[in-house]
């Protein structure tokens, strides 16, 4: 299933597959964490669809396997406000969410804003009895695309096999001064000194392997719109990356060279492709390149 964010703001569904025998109205009432009242009033709405197919009949039955997608809006979920973080998809296992620059993953020292904070409360408040668990993580300045598992078990399904379910992960970046490859990897040792600062070496350092591998889309004599696909998935890879190319990511004050045409660090999370690490299913989700960041290279 391919998810595209732009699309999604029309229609919003969160999918469930059915893992055993029930009646529509009691596998909504166990999976949804709605009330009865509200769950009967998706399916008079036409909220629900089995199968893609829309159905109203509460006592319609279901078989392992069935798909059954629940519209947001119809049981009140566009009620879901927060201007730093957007649902992409939900079902009870996962959840994936597009976030904005400036709101850390999870909580860090002192700071409450972060995107854990805003799903647990969503939990809370739409009455499912689960809380987000970090999978992996974007610097607070990158914005885009996380996934989130809802419980333990999801969550450790999905981060000791990481590299198998996850089978496509990109990035796009606004990079300083005009990229003179079109395309290439890069391929080196990362590690963090005493300040925490990540630092590259060609040979082995007793750091971890990172390998990058670009694609220019666009380019100008001041900047590049550059696509990164991680093979692995390092702390501050691409920054380092792309620092390392002597074409810093703009607005990176911590490797970049001053070069901040956004006032933001301009890297996003634009595609992420997985395996779903329950029922198997092959999720795609994109987002559209940042305007602001296209607007840079409208010749």
């Amino acid at each position: 299933m391919r998810v595209n964010t732009e699309s999604q703001r029309q229609g919003d569904y969160a999918h469930y597959v059915v893992a055993e025998p029930a009646p529509l109205l009691e596998f909504l009432l166990a999976n949804v964490g709605l009330s009865r009242s509200k769950v009967k009033a998706t399916l008079q709405g036409r909220g629900i669809k089995v199968n893609g197919k829309t159905v109203t009949q509460f006592d319609y039955p279901l078989q392992p396997g069935t798909k059954v997608a629940v519209s947001r809006s119809k049981r009140n979920q566009q009620g879901f406000k927060s201007r730093y973080v957007k649902i992409v998809y939900e079902d009870r296992w996962l959840i994936v969410v597009e976030k904005r620059e400036g709101i850390l993953s999870m909580a860090a020292g002192h700071s409450t804003l972060n995107v854990k904070t805003v799903l647990d409360d969503y939990f809370k408040k739409s009455r499912q009895k689960c809380t987000a668990h970090v999978v992996h993580r974007l610097d607070r300045d990158t914005s885009g695309l996380m996934v989130y598992a809802k419980d333990m078990e999801t969550e450790q399904i999905l981060e000791h096999n990481w590299h198998q379910l996850v089978y496509d992960r990109r990035y796009v970046a606004v990079l300083s001064g005009e990229m003179e490859d079109d395309e290439g990897t890069i391929e080196n040792w990362l590690k963090d000194n005493k300040a925490y600062i990540t630092y590259s070496s060609p040979v082995d350092n007793g750091g971890k392997l990172a390998i990058s591998h670009f694609h220019v889309l666009d380019r100008t004599t001041e900047h590049s719109l550059v696509e990164f696909r991680l093979e692995t998935g390092r702390k501050n890879q691409i920054r380092v990356h792309a620092a390392d190319m002597g074409h810093p990511v703009c607005g990176d004050t911590k490797y970049g060279n001053g070069n901040d045409p956004l006032h933001r660090l301009c890297l996003h999370a634009w595609l992420l492709c997985l395996t779903h690490p329950v029922t198997g299913e092959r999720l795609e989700f994109e987002t559209p390149v940042p305007t602001p960041f296209r607007l840079i290279f409208k010749h």
